[in-house]
């Protein structure tokens, strides 16, 4: 049986949540509806003519793209120019198109992690700029001392109970709990219009703001009573920081030449442009797909002897040699490693799931520049 459309998607934002995604990105489904079941499913890092024709050759229903259709609001769709044809296309044949940008650069396992590992970075570094802070809570619910652990288990596997590397961790206290149930009411212990005084315990945990909703749900669903008295305090410490880029070393020492011939062959390119002393070496390299001339500068202040990103212009690469950071502008395109990244993530969720659908890897090159 096929997967239903939002489904998929709410396996997809598992991996890329929205709310990583940064200010005024354009992400999300931007055309077609997710109010179908889908077969066939297609990843690409950019959503061409020549895609939409390959996703019309191998009927697809959903296409997953890193780079968006539709960047700000149209105030016509004309179907004589090219954007306009495209948009008709997908709507004839009911291809819906769905983008994972800013959040799938700053996921966890998403493109400047695939970046990385291909590059040779070893694991465990850190991010390049924070774009995001968890929020984090204090759950408090009160439970019968014979249903403390059902409930705790249940918040846990929410995702509560996280701090740094320890997990299930929470607090309980025993005390006496009272209330009165009115005439309209169903109690688990006592009676209508007798004030019950009965053990329980005060169970704590942490939760992050991203997982609050899911953890509530899972609480009140194990909790006997009618009505669970539960507290949600915000807290002032910070949780944990997400961003863009990666900062890390190489798991083996290189020159900066040989860094980027490995990068040109790693990413089967024709080319790469390198700013400073080929013979420089390198341990510690920062990388973010996509523009990286604003951060040139925030490598140097990480410790990154180079940095390895796309579109750098003239004038950041003088400012980068005068400086003493090396650039390795490898091109926009490198972030086609999403494409097998995210379909592996994706094939592995719905097995996972016992999701019947098929994830495809587009074949199309999309990059528009050629070396002559």
């Amino acid at each position: 049986m096929a997967i239903h459309g939002q489904t998929l998607i709410q396996f997809i934002e598992q991996l890329a949540p929205k709310h990583f995604a940064v200010e005024h990105d354009t992400i999300g489904l931007q055309l077609g509806t997710l109010n179908k079941k889908l077969e066939r499913v297609l990843v690409t890092l950019d959503v061409t003519e020549a895609v939409v024709d390959e996703a019309i050759a191998q009927n697809i229903d959903l296409i997953i793209a890193h780079h968006a259709i539709i960047f700000r609001p149209l105030a016509k769709i004309d179907t004589d120019v090219p954007a306009g044809k495209l948009y008709e296309k997908l709507i004839k044949h009911d291809i819906a198109v769905y983008i994972a940008h800013t959040n799938l650069d700053v996921a966890i396992g998403g493109v400047n992690d695939l970046l990385a590992d291909v590059i040779g970075m070893e694991q465990g570094g850190s991010i390049l700029e924070a774009t995001y802070e968890e929020s984090l809570s204090k759950l408090v619910v009160f439970t019968p001392q014979d249903y403390t652990e059902k409930i705790a288990e249940a918040m846990w596997r929410a995702g509560a109970g996280h701090i740094g590397n320890y997990s299930h961790c929470s607090f309980q206290g025993e005390g006496v709990g009272t209330f009165l149930a009115g005439a309209a009411a169903n109690p688990f212990i006592g009676q209508i219009n007798e004030l019950e005084r009965t053990p329980e315990v005060r169970l704590e945990t942490i939760v992050k703001e991203s997982q609050l909703k899911a953890v509530v749900q899972a609480m009140k669903k194990a909790h006997p009573y009618e009505e669970a008295a539960f507290d949600i305090i915000p807290l002032a410490l910070k949780g944990e920081q997400y961003g863009l880029g990666r900062v890390a070393k190489l798991k083996e020492q290189k020159t900066l030449e040989q860094l980027a011939v490995h990068i040109k062959q790693a990413f089967n390119l024709k080319a790469v442009k390198v700013v400073g002393d080929l013979s420089k070496p390198i341990k510690k390299v920062a990388v973010l797909g996509g523009m990286g001339a604003k951060y040139v500068r925030k490598a140097k202040f990480a410790g990154a002897d180079v940095i390895v990103t796309g579109d750098i212009d003239f004038h950041t690469a003088q400012d980068a040699l005068a400086d003493g950071i090396a650039i390795i502008d490898a091109g926009h395109h490198i972030e086609h490693v999403m494409i097998k990244g995210v379909a592996k993530w994706l094939t592995a969720k719905c097995e996972e799931q016992k999701q019947n659908v098929t994830i495809l890897e587009s074949k199309i090159n999309t990059d528009p520049f050629q070396f002559i």
